[in-house]
């Protein structure tokens, strides 16, 4: 056993599929309590402590959005399968802001469940690298090569997604990075019924979704400064 590296079992969240107890607890505790250390699966605190550094960044550049913050923190410390579907309160979600060579045009998909003009993004399935899921997710959604523009974490969102047949009303705590697409000629997927390029100064005229407009502000403002 590795006593110092067990965590508690989130009582909220059902464990993913194949998720074993561990064969021993930590001395003083139940092993039923307990899942495997963060040696034995993924789901251990060292995988959510990257996640974890990179919003203590992102809450000294914005210090207006440390509500949020603490919001993400509250629930990935106490949901160690934050970045799993199965976790059916919520989960960890990861998106793209891409934009083109120009830096005037952003990226936007209409999307096919949700009827909203959106950026490219979707769920983890478990990689606690919130950074490559948003680059995985703008190709795959785009058919474009796209390339990170940026380290660290350009946005972050708590958003309620809608229950959809036997899937339960439930929250994705979305992480956006910044990306640039190589090109320009993009490909529709099945996520989406379409996308659009649209010049981020007017991407008010398209979508009044807060946080995407909230985004269009942030690199507006980035630009200006010289980026």
């Amino acid at each position: 056993a590795c006593p110092d590296l067990w965590e508690p079992r989130a009582g909220n969240c059902p464990r993913p599929p194949g998720l074993r107890d561990a064969p021993e607890g930590p001395p003083g505790g139940d092993a039923g309590d307990f899942i495997a250390c963060r040696l034995c699966h993924t789901h251990g605190p060292m995988h959510r402590r990257s996640l974890k550094a990179l919003l203590a960044a992102y809450r000294g550049r914005w210090p207006l959005e440390s509500a949020t913050v603490a919001r993400f923190d509250a629930f990935i410390d106490a949901h160690p399968d934050c970045f799993q579907r199965s976790c059916r309160v919520g989960h960890i979600t990861g998106s793209a802001w891409i934009v083109d060579m120009s830096g005037e045009r952003v990226l936007l998909a209409h999307h096919r469940k949700l009827g909203r003009w959106l950026q490219p993004g979707g769920h983890c399935d478990g990689d606690p690298d919130t950074a490559a899921v948003a680059l995985r997710e703008a190709r795959e959604e785009s058919g474009l090569d796209v390339r990170a523009l940026d380290d660290a974490i350009f946005d972050i969102d708590v958003h309620g997604i809608p229950a959809r047949g036997r899937e339960p009303a439930h929250l994705h705590f979305d992480v956006r990075f910044l990306v640039r697409a190589e090109h320009d000629r993009f490909t529709v997927s099945d996520e989406s019924h379409a996308l659009a390029w649209v010049p981020a100064a007017g991407l008010d005229a398209l979508t009044g979704e807060e946080s995407v407009v909230r985004m269009a502000r942030k690199w507006l403002e980035r630009r200006a400064d010289g980026d």
